[in-house]
């Protein structure tokens, strides 16, 4: 709460004359760097402006302050230092004293002494009660300065139709004061200090010219807005409309009212404009925090205490803007009812005439600037933080429901129970407010209440509500008939023009001090009369009336027909209705009536009354004869001429209840047959509204389900950005703490920090360091042309420095090898792009590197020489296999020979044993000489050179069908293929790869069963890739399947049948050597690939061999 009332009540002290208030007062804030742009300011302050000045600043409580002086040097107009009641005047400036709070009263300045223990908050206060007290005469300046006081000010002198200035970021010393009301919205003109009186002068000048110039162009401006929006700004107060319509023209640089009409009509964007500026569109979370408690303590108790359990409470936001009021509100309700909340049905309606307004309502999402005035503990309760801003939260939200409505003439809500309309009726002449407060009177329930802006004090208010609370501007409602003035808007721009914009006109003019003479003539010679409203109350009364209206009994009343006496009431009523609907004079002659028991006949006439915005209209009552209820004795003569015009009277009111009669009849059926269409389009529009109700069930349930996932959405966007602020902070610490040294750069590779590591490493102090030259540091040791030159390509080339190495002779470090990377950063404060450089002390780095690359020449010569003599060794072991398979075959072969000769030469002379023991000797040498062949290759893969080729395997496996045709036909076999690929590969492996597959299929197979041997062909996918972790990912591999129905073996052992010299059966039973499959798996891995098999005993094995189709180049031998 600002403390303005202490200035104005302080010792009861009896106030100065008020200043005259005919011309603009400046209040100009600031704080931190405010000096220098007072400065600005001033010198471009012409001598004859007409406005007085008054510069609030954030001053040391402790010293006298000498800013006067300083600045008396500079201005060209009178510069005072404030004291107490000090009177303003044009074309002065006048500077707050330090450690003192400023007001103005009646164009009085008042000084109150600081608080210690608050904020300070001097420029608030001042331009709060600037605006209280000039309204639209008051311009708001905000200057240089660090916090956010002065925003709240300016708000105030923005709703009461002042101009308000701030100074731009690029110019300010410390951009946080002006900053934060350009982010608020409060602010008209963003200029650098010296720009501002310029602008001001200009608006002033234009402000005078749309007054007293150019009437017919301003109403055609206001008949332009009436035609694009539908609002009529006739009856709104006309010097605020003229300055907004000033400030546009300023803003758009237009001089000339007419070129500002052209401009408009062409330009729908400027209409919009204009109108958005019109309306004012200026509030806040927590607008006046002390009338909200005063709700929650006054109101509030009294609205539950009333309320059935299912029974909701109605609120009414009339003139919402972007909706901080009603969310305002509902906070208030949410903390009231606490955990009963639940409990309770609570409808907050929010209106507001224009669109955009409630567009960013319905958004419910604000700026921090516009969520300064809530407290952090509300913040956390009851928003989000999304992205720098900060959302309503759903539960909040679901109470407010937003429309756009004109509460002037569209139908209002109702059985209302709080209606908060605040600082809209500042706005307003006095018809409109009568008219707004009718409607807020025909809204509320019996006991409702009305909350408006402290500023507004409608005269007109007491008609319809008594003050509940008055400190707050909280009424309650009388009990008084309500009804809902429709007023009709003109819609022709020739008919607008023809309204009188400058006086609107009263409903009734008051009566004042008139000449004795005129009043005797008006007393006595002028018949009774009465006015009524278009409600039939009597609004004015002259003349006796006694002998046609009395009071009636009961409740008092001014209605005219509860009022009239006996048989004048129908035809009153008759009458008005004529009058009203034809707009012109109505005479009803010869009305019966009856007063103290004697008759009198009546003779009312009725004329509406032009020149009023509300219909009246003047009834004028004669007594034309008076018959007494009880006559003396009549001569039958006069007996029978007195029946004779009673029958004439009778007939002539017969002949006019006739011709009433029948015009009502007509008024009946017209009135009838609208019904009837009334009626069909009523069940046209339910069925239309049922329909309708349908789809918004279902738009309903889909927002419902949107909103659910949104809720989710900002759950992990809440988590992402505490995740990003932790990885920022994290961040943070680590530059802090790094031990390599970084410096920071701007455009022209002048210092504006660096790190400890910079400093410590080459001893070198802030003040030798920041804002010089990087190339000139430490007597230009940095400037190298190279470097220097990619250094200053970075900003505008957007590039970077990447490993850039320097070697430099440092006079405390000596020689270093520096390594050097550079790129650019945004200082997000001032927008302004830096380049960090980090620098890398890499002469330790670059010597063990240099030491490393001696150790790796001095190995690498090691091992060419270890490896030619293992090459040598290879060779010499293999010409040994070679020479001792030589040497072992050849015993072999004679064996055999010599054992073939003893069999055929001694033919039938050994006995059984010995030529079983000579085929045993032949069988053995024969095993023994195939055992030799498998080791000899075996060896050969080895150590054998790798000469991969293109190889085809549908010949590779022709060819060894081919071998095995005589065998295949006497086991009957079957063999099914695929058509296999062309790969790189070393063919005769392959051949032997095949070979000795298929062998092991024919030779393992069932007794008595012929072989049935599928070869199936499958190309590898990434997925499939993946799951061989021998594969390289970077090549594509083929699978090929080799399937057989044999004998088969348990599938434990598919790892075992893989080594060599493993077999899984007797030796006596299946031929072989134990080398065959080793020797595949051997020729599969000299071709990178992967061979292993799925097995079932008595089921038969599955082969699977994977091979690249071409070999990668970085794996092939060199």
């Amino acid at each position: 709460m600002f403390p303005t009332d202490m200035a104005s009540s302080k010792n009861n002290k009896i106030q100065p004359p008020a200043t005259p208030q005919n011309f603009p007062i400046v209040g100009i804030g600031a704080s931190a760097g405010g000096l220098d742009a007072f400065k600005q300011l001033l010198k471009a302050i012409p001598t004859d402006s007409g406005m007085a000045y008054v510069l609030v600043q954030h001053l040391d409580p402790h010293h006298e302050s000498i800013l006067p002086e300083i600045l008396a040097k500079i201005a060209g107009i009178p510069v005072n230092e404030i004291t107490d009641d000090i009177h303003l005047a044009p074309n002065h400036i006048y500077v707050i004293p330090s450690n003192k709070i400023l007001t103005t009263f009646d164009g009085v300045l008042k000084l109150t002494p600081r608080e210690k223990l608050k904020t300070n908050l001097a420029i608030d206060v001042f331009f709060t009660s600037l605006a209280d007290v000039h309204k639209g005469l008051a311009v708001g300046v905000v200057l240089s300065g660090n916090g956010s006081d002065g925003t709240l000010g300016l708000q105030a002198i923005k709703e009461h139709g002042g101009v308000t200035f701030a100074q731009d970021k690029h110019s300010a010393t410390y951009g946080d004061m002006p900053l934060n009301a350009v982010n608020a919205g409060v602010v008209d003109f963003v200029l650098t200090p010296s720009k501002i009186p310029e602008k001001l002068l200009q608006i002033l000048k234009i402000n005078n010219d749309v007054a007293s110039k150019d009437e017919i162009v301003f109403k055609q401006i206001l008949s332009l807005l009436l035609q694009r929006s539908g609002v009529d700004f006739t009856y709104y107060k006309q010097t605020t409309i003229r300055r907004r319509i000033a400030r546009r023209m300023a803003i758009g640089k237009i001089k000339n009212a007419a070129d500002y009409l052209k401009n408009l009509r062409e330009n729908k964007t400027e209409q919009q404009s204009l109108f958005q500026d019109l309306l004012i569109p200026v509030t806040s979370f927590f607008r006046d925090p002390n009338t909200f408690d005063a709700l929650r303590e006054t109101v509030f108790p009294v609205l539950f205490k009333n309320k059935a359990a299912n029974e909701p409470v109605r609120i009414w936001i009339a003139g919402c803007s972007t909706g901080q009021e009603a969310f305002t509100m509902a906070i208030c309700l949410s903390e009231f009812l606490n955990s009963k909340l639940p409990d309770h049905r609570i409808q907050i309606f929010a209106s507001d005439i224009s669109e955009i307004a409630i567009h960013k309502a319905r958004a419910a999402k604000y700026s921090k600037a516009e969520v300064q005035m809530v407290s952090e503990a509300r913040l956390t309760e009851y928003f989000t933080e999304l992205n720098g801003s900060y959302v309503v939260n759903k539960n909040i939200r679901d109470m407010c429901v937003f429309a756009v409505q004109n509460f002037l003439k569209d139908p209002p809500f109702a059985k209302i129970d709080l209606i908060s309309c605040r600082n809209v009726l500042i706005y307003m002449d006095s018809f409109l407010q009568k008219k707004a407060l009718t409607t807020f009177h025909y809204a509320l329930q019996k006991n409702g209440f009305l909350m408006l802006g402290k500023s507004e004090t409608p005269s007109v208010v007491s008609e319809s509500f008594l003050a509940f609370t008055k400190n707050f501007k909280i009424y309650s409602r009388k009990s008084v008939p309500g009804r809902f003035m429709h007023v009709a808007t003109e819609r022709k721009e020739e008919a607008v023009v023809k309204k009188d914009t400058k006086v609107v006109k009263p409903e009734i003019p008051l009566a004042g001090f008139r000449k004795t003479a005129e009043a005797i003539l008006l007393s006595n010679y002028t018949p009774p009369s009465v006015i009524v409203n278009e409600q039939m109350d009597i609004v004015h009364i002259h003349g006796i009336i006694t002998p046609f209206l009395e009071p009636s009994p009961g409740k008092p009343t001014f209605n005219l027909f509860k009022m009239a006496r006996e048989g004048l009431g129908f035809e009153l009523r008759n009458a008005l209705h004529k009058a009203r609907a034809s707009n012109i004079p109505v005479i009803k002659e010869g009305i019966p009536s009856v007063l103290n028991g004697k008759q009198q006949l009546v003779t009312i006439e009725i004329i509406p009354l032009i020149n009023t915005v509300e219909p009246h209209f003047l009834i004028v009552f004669n007594k034309t004869q008076t018959f007494s209820a009880s006559p003396a004795r009549k001569t039958p003569g006069v007996e029978a001429r007195e029946a004779q015009l009673r029958i004439l009277q009778v007939e002539n009111e017969l002949a006019q209840t006739r011709e009433d009669m029948r015009s009502i009849t007509e008024e009946q059926e017209a009135a009838n047959e609208e019904l009837q269409s009334a009626s069909e389009e009523l069940q046209s529009s339910s069925e239309e509204m049922q329909s309708l109700n349908e789809e918004l069930e279902t738009s309903r349930e889909e927002l419902q389900s949107s909103n659910e996932e949104l809720v989710i959405l900002n759950q992990e966007l809440l988590e992402k950005q505490e995740l990003l602020n932790t990885e920022r902070l994290y961040a943070e610490a680590i530059v802090t703490t790094i031990r390599e040294p970084l410096i920071i750069l701007d455009k022209n590779l002048r210092v504006k920090t660096a790190n400890t590591s910079f400093y410590k490493k080459f001893n070198f102090t802030e003040q030798e360091t920041e804002d010089k030259l990087f190339y000139e540091l430490q007597d230009n040791q940095w400037d190298d042309h190279l470097l220097r030159s990619l250094l200053e390509k970075i900003l505008p080339q957007k590039t970077r420095l990447e490993d850039f190495e320097i070697i430099l002779n440092f006079p405390s470090i000596g020689e270093r090898t520096m390594l050097l990377n550079a790129r650019q950063i945004l200082n997000e404060n001032t927008a302004e792009r830096l380049i960090l450089l980090a620098i890398e002390d890499i002469t330790e780095r670059k010597t063990t590197e240099q030491k490393l690359q001696s150790f790796s020449d001095e190995l690498e010569t090691k091992v060419k020489e270890r490896t030619a003599d293992l090459q040598q060794t290879n060779m010499q072991l293999e010409q040994f296999a070679h020479a001792a398979s030589h040497d072992l075959q050849e015993p072999l072969r004679k064996i055999v020979t010599f054992s073939n000769r003893l069999q055929a030469k001694h033919k039938g002379e050994f006995s059984d044993d010995v030529s079983d023991y000579l085929k045993k000797i032949e069988t053995a040498s024969s095993r023994m000489s195939k055992l030799i062949q498998d080791l000899l290759n075996y060896s050969y893969l080895i150590n054998h050179e790798k000469l991969f080729a293109p190889t085809d395997l549908d010949e590779t496996l022709k060819d060894i069908m081919n071998d095995f045709e005589l065998l295949i036909d006497q086991k009957q076999a079957i063999i099914n293929s695929d058509t296999l690929p062309i790969i790189e590969a070393i063919p005769l492996q392959m051949n032997q790869l095949f070979y000795n597959l298929i062998s092991n299929a024919l030779k393992f197979s069932i007794e008595g069963t012929p072989p049935v041997i599928d070869i199936s062909l499958k190309k590898l996918t990434e997925k499939e890739i993946k799951k061989h972790p021998a594969l390289n990912r970077k090549i594509t591999y083929c699978e090929i399947i080799i399937k057989d129905n044999g004998i088969g073996f348990e599938q434990k052992y598919g790892e075992q049948i893989f080594t060599i010299f493993q077999r899984l059966n007797q030796p006596g039973l299946y031929q072989g050597t134990g080398i065959g499959l080793a020797l595949s798996k051997k020729i599969v891995e000299n071709h990178h690939g992967e061979i292993y098999v799925e097995a079932k005993e008595k089921a038969g094995a599955t082969f699977h061999i994977i091979l690249p189709i071409q070999q990668f180049r970085s794996v092939m031998p060199e």
